[in-house]
């Protein structure tokens, strides 16, 4: 570095530079001053970069400030190396004078408008030019501020205050999330673009866990918005409590390195370990986290009970870019969700592979209803005591033009997920009503034909339009459709559902609860719906393997059903011995593998 190109005063920490970006521009600020004592104190503590070609207007100007307070500068008149000082340093504001020899600040105001690293970094410009065509320039240029030469001191603080304030609080707002006051994802990416550059420097190790809530949109749709927002902040303020600082959390989480909580999305939150010596220190503070959310919130005078799935990804076996990294930790903390949530997964290749796989398969989900890959199959519902067919239930397949037939098993939970069970739900329902109407215009025997409603289905705000429809589009009688639907979905926001079955009931359409068993399985609730059937779900005729098991809860639910006027259904019978224990309990009707596995359409139609 040549004597006209010096650090004066104050030269940076690995604590300061750990806190400041090479890529963005991170606030200088950490929060957002209280007051003006606060925000005073906290603009001294500003880097402030000055480029002119007279040395002796650097040392005065910075003799000034030194004298205003401020500490941190970084100086050249060698305009020639200010672009790769300024990448280096990265300061809060630059004064910057626009008549220099070689590059000219004209020059420099132009690349760094380019940059979009500097885009929006505060430049005051110094000019002794007073026409103003110059002045006009340099704001074109994006220049902040214009300050005339030479330079009043005064002038020059109160300019300096000011842009600095301006971008202390546009920072807030770029590099912090409004809610909770943490870094938001954009600086939780700029601080893991720095973790990775360490990493590959010193050659060390990092983590990434990306933490998501469990179930938390329920917390929004059954309590409000207002409430969620209150939980999230008192996650956060849980979160931060369990991270190691200075080395040391809640739980003697032992790490190199402070440790950062960041908000990524609406209830997802990341923590950066910069470096770790011991995965072991990934796993004891996932675990710790996990840990510190048992305990209730207290949420005006309610108790809130909320769960976390957290993914683990290590840096640099785990991916050496942001992207990787990201991707890989969610990709492990789904890996979580599936193992049944309120648990930790660190990230491996094969989740990579299956991730890849599901996407791949989410991609050709959305083009199986344009491609006509959709199949409707009917399985008979059987009367238990004549072994008459009496109705069928409608099951959705996908069969793909190249791979064949695709399990529901893989794609169905997909489609939850991504929404495609609405249209998905819509064609099975318009299917099963016209392919009803057929048989019955062919003179075959007039049977009820089911189809599964969807939780999401139901609740989208169209499904009543959408039976209308299907009703009309078909000229099906009502009386020959039966909705089943999971007890989960009738009993979440009962009264409004209750209002949406009851109108269902005055169509004529028949109303079964399926599953039953597996959900809420709420007894006194159920006496209020308007059903007409229930299905005991076929974990309960597994299960029966002598006169214990499950066998009193079975025959307690077909007498309670049989006592609220309701027909009962038993799924999954395989064998003559379920078959007979289902007949024993008085059941009526059933349905499973021993008398005919799902059929097509016209397998069905041979069947009647």
């Amino acid at each position: 570095m040549s004597t006209d190109q010096v650090l004066i005063t104050q030269t940076l920490t690995p604590g300061d530079l750990r806190a400041r970006s090479t890529t963005l521009d991170p606030p200088a600020l950490e929060s957002v001053p209280a007051d003006d004592g606060d925000l005073y104190r906290a603009l001294r503590e500003a880097t402030v970069m000055m480029v002119d070609d007279e040395p002796t207007t650097i040392e005065v100007l910075q003799a000034f400030l030194e004298n205003e307070g401020y500490a941190r500068f970084v100086t050249t008149s060698e305009s020639s190396g200010a672009l790769e000082l300024i990448t280096n340093e990265n300061p809060d504001v630059l004064l910057l004078d626009l008549h220099m020899p070689k590059v000219t600040g004209f020059d420099i105001l132009t690349l760094l408008r380019r940059d979009t690293r500097f885009r929006h970094m505060p430049v005051i410009v110094l000019t002794s030019a007073t026409d103003s065509e110059t002045k006009l320039k340099a704001l074109q240029l994006g220049a902040s501020d214009l300050l005339a030469k030479p330079v009043d001191p005064s002038e020059l603080a109160l300019r300096l205050r000011n842009t600095l304030a301006a971008k202390a609080y546009q920072d807030r707002l770029t590099f912090y999330d409004s809610l909770t006051g943490l870094p938001n994802r954009r600086l939780f990416l700029d601080r893991l673009q720095w973790s990775l550059r360490c990493s590959k420097r010193e050659t060390t190790c990092g983590a990434v866990l990306h933490i998501d809530l469990d179930h938390f949109q329920k917390i929004n749709d059954t309590l409000g918005h207002e409430v969620g927002d209150r939980l999230l902040l008192a996650v956060s303020d849980r979160l931060l409590k369990q991270i190691p600082a200075d080395g040391v959390g809640s739980a003697k989480v032992v790490v190199e390195s402070q440790a950062i909580l960041s908000r990524v999305g609406g209830d997802e939150f990341n923590i950066l370990l910069p470096e770790v010596r011991r995965v072991e220190s990934a796993v004891e503070l996932a675990q710790s986290v996990l840990d510190g959310m048992r305990g209730p919130f207290n949420i005006d005078g309610r108790e809130v009970f909320i769960s976390a799935s957290i993914g683990v990804a290590i840096f640099p076996s785990d991916g050496d870019t942001c992207d990787t990294l990201v991707m890989h930790a969610g990709v492990a903390m789904k890996q979580a969700k599936q193992r049944g949530r309120n648990t930790y997964e660190f990230f491996t290749a094969n989740m990579n592979a299956r991730a890849i796989e599901r996407l791949s398969l989410e991609n050709q989900l959305r083009r199986a209803l344009e491609r006509d890959e959709l199949v409707a199959v009917y399985q008979p519902k059987v009367d238990i005591v004549t072994g008459r067919v009496l109705g069928s239930e409608a099951l959705l397949r996908w069969h793909h033009k190249e791979k064949g037939l695709i399990s529901p098993v893989q794609f169905i939970p997909i489609a939850e997920e991504t929404g495609l069970i609405v249209p998905f739900g819509q064609w099975v329902l318009n299917t099963a009503c016209k392919q009803n109407k057929l048989w019955q215009s062919a003179g075959l025997s007039k049977i009820r034909v089911a189809v599964n409603v969807s939780a999401r289905q139901f609740r989208d705000g169209k499904f009543i339009e959408t039976l209308v429809d299907a009703l009309a589009v078909s000229k099906l009688d009502p009386q020959c459709l039966t909705l089943e639907l999971t007890e989960n979905a009738v009993i979440e926001n009962a009264q409004e559902n209750l209002d949406i079955l009851h109108a269902i009931k005055e169509m004529g359409v028949k109303l079964s609860v399926d599953d039953f068993g597996t959900g809420y399985s709420s007894l006194s609730y159920l006496k209020q719906l308007p059903l007409d059937e229930l299905k005991i779900d076929r974990s309960f005729i597994t299960g029966i393997q002598s006169a214990t098991d499950d066998a009193p809860i079975v025959t307690a639910i077909i007498a309670m059903a049989h006592s609220l006027g309701l027909r009962v259904v038993m799924e999954g019978i395989e064998t003559h011995h379920q078959l007979k224990f289902a007949r024993d309990r008085g059941c009526d009707e059933y349905q499973g593998f021993l008398f005919s596995r799902p059929l097509p359409s016209a397998e069905f139609e041979a069947l009647l």
